[in-house]
């Protein structure tokens, strides 16, 4: 859509008020002032006598002029038509979203604020809190790795978020295995990242218990991310002490606790080699402040560059101001002449 705009208007300031004066001064003087006498013995009769509307007709073109003026007005503020176009330019950043899918996920400790047969598991809590996490970086590559016993890019970096998420959406517990290798998973993200050419290169890693499977240990996974220049965020979820699953029994469905084991220390080393820093979770309030600290941590920078082009429409005013004179100076040169 063009925009319109006028390049000179503050000339307003001056020429409407002068415009106005003017105006009301050439309206008094048509209505007041009388450009000549008659004598007659009587008037009588000419007061009898109805308005030629010869008479009304020409003062409807000297009207005009008003109308030629306040388009010679707006023209000298200079109209002007065009389009405000706007160049962005982002230096992104790289993510992997790094999501645990082993078996503990099942546990139902960050949905504590509902009934327990209504409480989601873990993993459902994450896909919630990390999909609204993407919806926030429109401007960067983001990609998914899924591990349990194994690791595996379930969603290269990609700018289409909505493939992102449908993958996310599609994450079940036990996909990967029911064991918990934390090593194998950043290794596997790393892989996704070291080819990279963004500004920032950043892992975020969720698991909810201690790596007891992979061939690659967490830290020297981390040291090979700092190789690579990749910052590791990583992310302990679950409450402290037992947390309730829900398992199939010879009764049927049944409730029992299980204790935590989170492994804070690795994941704390994990977070301070690569520059990154680590978080704990325990409902699903707290995780979502997380990625939302995550999200101020890795600020995307944002250049935008405004161009305006704009032309000239002076023109399209004082061609029909100047016809409009044309037009009052033929007429009342011709069928409304006035005679002295």
């Amino acid at each position: 859509m063009k925009d319109l705009v006028f390049a000179d208007r503050e000339l307003l300031w001056v020429l409407v008020p002068l415009f106005l004066a003017w105006a009301a001064l050439w309206w008094w003087r048509s209505a007041h002032h009388a450009s000549g006498t008659v004598r007659f013995s009587a008037i009588a009769t000419l007061q009898r006598l109805r308005v030629s509307r010869t008479l009304f007709w020409r003062r409807m073109i000297l009207a005009l002029r008003l109308l030629t003026v306040a388009l010679l007005l707006i023209a000298a503020i200079r109209p002007q038509t065009g389009r405000k176009q706007t160049q962005v330019s982002t230096e992104g950043i790289d993510i992997m979203l790094v999501v645990d899918t082993s078996g503990s996920m099942q546990a139902l400790d960050l949905d504590s604020e509902r009934q327990i047969s209504r409480r989601r598991n873990r993993l459902a809590v994450a896909q919630a809190v990390v999909e609204d996490f993407i919806t926030k970086r429109p401007n960067d590559q983001i990609g998914l790795v899924v591990f349990g016993a194994e690791a595996f890019t379930q969603c290269p970096l990609t700018l289409d978020h909505g493939i992102v998420s449908t993958f996310l959406d599609r994450l079940q517990i036990g996909m990967a295995g029911d064991a918990t290798a934390i090593g194998s998973a950043i290794g596997t993200a790393v892989k996704r990242l070291r080819d990279s050419s963004a500004k920032s290169k950043v892992i975020i890693l969720l698991t909810d218990g201690r790596s007891n499977a992979g061939a690659l240990s967490p830290h020297k996974a981390a040291e090979i991310a700092k190789t690579f220049g990749v910052k590791v965020y990583t992310i302990g979820a679950g409450t402290r002490g037992k947390a309730p699953f829900i398992v199939d029994s010879f009764f049927g469905k049944q409730v029992v606790y299980e204790d935590v084991e989170i492994d804070e220390g690795s994941l704390r080393d994990i977070a301070e080699v690569t520059g990154g820093a680590y978080f704990r979770a325990e409902d699903e309030q707290g995780l979502e402040a997380i990625y939302d600290k995550i999200d101020q941590l890795e600020k995307t920078e944002i250049t935008t560059d405004t161009y305006m082009e704009y032309n000239e429409r002076f023109r399209w005013l004082v061609f029909p101001a100047l016809g409009l004179l044309l037009f009052e100076v033929l007429l009342l040169g011709t069928r409304f002449r006035k005679l002295p």
